[in-house]
C-alpha cells in the first residue's frame, strides 16, 4: 500500500485530501491513500516517514513551503530557483526530493486570461506561495512588485504606500496572502479598490470561500476575477506526475 499526504498546519479544510480521495475513487486506484499530516512544528517532519514507512510523497502547504527545505536531500531546478517546495517525492533509494508545482498551476490557470496590458503586477504577500507566483510572472515577462506590511527590499512596497500612491500601471493583482480565507471571510487585503477598473485582472490563491471579499470588491469595479481552484487542480495533477506511483 502506498500513502501520500499533505504537510501543513491547521489543514482540516484541505483541498488536496478531498481531491485525491475522489481521484482514487474515480480511477479505481485501491493501493494508494492520502491523508493530512498536520504538524504544530516543522521539527516533527522526520516522524512522518519514521511512523509511516509507506509514505511515498507529500504535498506541502502553509506555513512549511520554505521551512521544510533543510530536511530534504535535493531540490529540482525550479524549486531551487523559487526557494519554496510544495511537492516532495521519496525516491526508491530513500532520498527526499523537493519540487514546486505551484508556479505551473498558476501559470496554466492564468494564461488564458492575460491581455497585453497585464504587463505589470502586484503580488500581495511575501510567503512561499508568492515566490512561485513571481517565478511564473518572470517566465511570462510580466514585471512585478511585492506588497508587504514590512518591506525588506526595493522590490517590495508597503500597503500604506499602495494606499497613498494608488495602483498605477499595475493591472494584474495577485493575492498570495491568507487574508480572507475561511472562516475570516470578511477580511481582505488593504488596497485601493476604488482604483480598480475593467482592465484589471484579480487572482486570489484562496479557494475557500469561492469568491473572497478581495474578488468581490474587484468584481464590483468590473474587473476580471479568478480564484485559486484551477491552480490547485493543475498543481495537484503535476504532483501526481512527479510521484509516478
Amino acid at each position: 500500500m502506498n500513502k501520500l499526504g499533505l504537510l501543513g498546519k491547521q489543514i482540516s479544510y484541505s483541498f488536496s485530501n478531498t481531491y485525491f480521495k475522489k481521484k482514487f475513487e474515480d480511477l479505481n486506484i485501491t493501493n494508494t491513500t492520502y491523508q493530512n499530516f498536520d504538524l504544530d512544528n516543522i521539527s516533527e517532519f522526520p516522524l512522518i516517514f519514521k511512523n509511516n514507512p509507506e509514505v511515498k510523497g507529500l504535498n506541502v502547504t502553509i506555513p512549511y513551503k520554505e521551512q521544510v527545505i533543510p530536511f530534504l536531500d535535493e531540490l529540482d531546478e525550479q524549486a531551487k530557483e523559487i526557494g519554496a517546495v510544495n511537492t516532495i517525492k521519496l525516491t526508491k533509494d530513500g532520498k527526499l526530493i523537493g519540487s514546486n508545482t505551484d508556479y505551473y498551476g498558476f501559470k496554466k490557470s492564468i494564461e488564458p486570461y492575460l491581455k497585453p496590458h497585464h504587463d505589470h503586477a502586484l503580488i500581495l504577500g511575501t510567503g512561499g506561495a508568492s515566490k512561485a507566483i513571481a517565478f511564473a510572472l518572470k517566465h511570462l515577462n510580466i514585471k512585478f512588485k511585492y506588497v508587504s506590511r514590512s518591506p525588506k527590499n526595493d522590490k517590495t512596497i508597503s500597503y500604506n504606500t499602495l494606499m497613498s500612491e494608488g495602483l498605477g500601471e499595475n493591472k494584474l493583482i495577485i493575492n498570495c496572502s491568507p487574508v480572507g480565507t475561511f472562516p475570516n471571510v470578511d477580511d481582505c487585503p488593504n488596497i485601493p479598490y476604488s482604483d480598480i477598473t475593467e482592465d484589471h485582472l484579480l487572482f486570489d490563491l484562496i479557494y475557500n470561500p469561492e469568491e473572497t471579499t478581495f474578488l468581490r470588491k474587484g468584481k464590483a469595479q468590473k474587473a476580471t476575477i479568478l480564484n485559486g481552484y484551477n491552480m490547485l487542480v493543475n498543481q495537484a495533477e503535476k504532483s501526481w506526475e512527479i510521484w509516478d506511483l
